[in-house]
């Protein structure tokens, strides 16, 4: 029966992934509705903790981004590559990877992908080249995001382990930020020189290439403020979270706890930030980073349903099979999670619906948290949406799928990424641990 009941998860899940975006999520709660009405398996635990930040955490960056903030930090990042146009494919996924640490979502990528490729061409660099780092840098540095809601549960999930918050950030973030310099340093050998690119030549006789120069942006006098409101909010975060920690012991006996303190500092900065800058609530609901969040709690909601849905049902089986396999193999973990986000799409799913099950069967804190950044292989499927968008604004031809699905300029540098930020954690991990 596990074996039709693991075929039937994998099918809804390949259906999700089908219908695209959010209705990887409405699969989820499809295949919810089967397990537990045709098949008899008790429906799962839904990772309310997990949404709830998310819709937080995408209020506030909402609020931000109708005030004018998300378009000042698009103007810092474009001066910033400009200053350092020979360097794109390094800077280019600073600027993605830090924009996401603190956002807590890879989406602010699509604001920057457009300066990327435009300086990039300007250059004569390759743009692919700049522009596949910097999303694969958007969405690993989820795994290195104090808010990100994946880094918030698992840190819930490590805590009992005695691994705290702040250490799993202390080996997050300089490990992937590496890791990412170093698919920066495999992209630049990636592909032809942009000049002799068959399909640049051939766009460039036909005059479908145009330089656009610096973009001249319209900085509402709310986006400074609106900035530092949500800096501040986040530094409340990470500043409680140290005070109620064990290690630290400041607050033995906190009124709130670390989760529903992420929610109340976001809710509150987004407050804020409209009683400051005088914006338009009615507004935040429409703007863009709103919406792309709210498709994701739906996302999180349905398939880490799902897949708790399933692994509840048999953790005994699972930890009597991949229990050894793992004490021998620890690697087999992220090779596991590295395929499951590429079918979930969410790093925050995958998250959820694998890591209690892989500490519930033994695996150790220390081989968690090194595989935790293989839940960022979302490049895989060349159909994630900053991906996709990063095809499209490179109007040189040369991001481009190739016809084989997997021959896309994402791939190696992202594997790289990836196999680095683990083997890098693990190191790291050693040492703090």
């Amino acid at each position: 029966m596990i074996a039709v009941e693991l075929f039937i998860v994998l099918a809804f899940i390949f259906l999700g992934a089908r219908i695209g975006g959010i209705g990887i999520g409405f699969a989820g709660g499809a295949g919810v509705l089967f397990l537990s009405l045709i098949l008899g398996v008790d429906a799962g635990s839904i990772p309310v903790d997990v949404i709830l930040i998310i819709m937080s955490v995408i209020t506030a960056i909402a609020a931000m981004q109708v005030a004018g903030g998300m378009d000042w930090l698009v103007d810092l990042a474009e001066q910033f590559l400009r200053k350092n146009p020979k360097r794109i494919t390094f800077y280019a996924p600073i600027v993605t990877f830090f924009m996401t640490v603190l956002a807590g979502t890879g989406h602010t990528a699509f604001s920057t992908l457009p300066v990327i490729a435009e300086v990039a061409k300007e250059q004569g660099v390759r743009p692919s080249r700049p522009l596949s780092i910097a999303v694969i840098a958007s969405q690993i540095a989820i795994t290195a995001s104090p808010i990100s809601a994946a880094v918030v549960f698992f840190s819930g999930i490590l805590e009992p382990l005695g691994v705290g918050y702040l250490t799993l950030l202390a080996i997050c973030i300089p490990t992937t930020f590496v890791a990412c310099m170093v698919g920066a340093f495999i992209s630049n050998f990636l592909g032809c020189e942009l000049k002799d690119d068959p399909i640049y030549i051939e766009r460039m006789s036909k005059g479908l290439i145009k330089t656009q120069g610096a973009t001249k942006r319209e900085i509402l006098p709310t986006a400074k403020m609106s900035v530092y409101i949500f800096i501040a909010a986040i530094i409340a975060v990470v500043s409680y979270a140290t005070v109620i920690s064990k290690a630290v012991g400041i607050i033995e006996h906190p009124t709130i706890s670390r989760n529903y303190a992420i929610m109340a500092f976001m809710l509150t900065a987004a407050m804020a930030i409209v009683i400051f800058t005088k914006i338009d609530a009615s507004k935040i609901a429409n703007a863009a980073t709103f919406k792309s969040g709210m498709s994701a709690c739906v996302c999180v909601l349905g398939v880490a349903w799902l897949g708790d849905t399933f692994v509840s049902a048999h953790i005994g089986e699972i930890k009597s099979f991949a229990g050894s396999i793992l004490e021998q193999y620890p690697w087999m973990l992220a090779v596991t999670l590295f395929f499951a986000s590429m079918l979930l799409y969410s790093q925050g799913a995958t998250t959820t619906a694998l890591m209690p099950a892989a500490l519930a069967i033994g695996v150790s804190p220390l081989t968690a948290i090194a595989s935790f950044a293989a839940v960022s292989a979302l490049f895989v499927l060349p159909t994630y949406p900053t991906l996709l968008a990063a095809v499209e604004m490179d109007d040189t031809g040369s991001t481009r799928i190739g016809k084989w699905v997997f021959n896309h300029p994402f791939f190696i540098p992202g594997v790289a990424t990836i196999t680095t930020a683990v083997a890098l954690g693990f190191l790291v991990g050693g040492i703090v641990l």
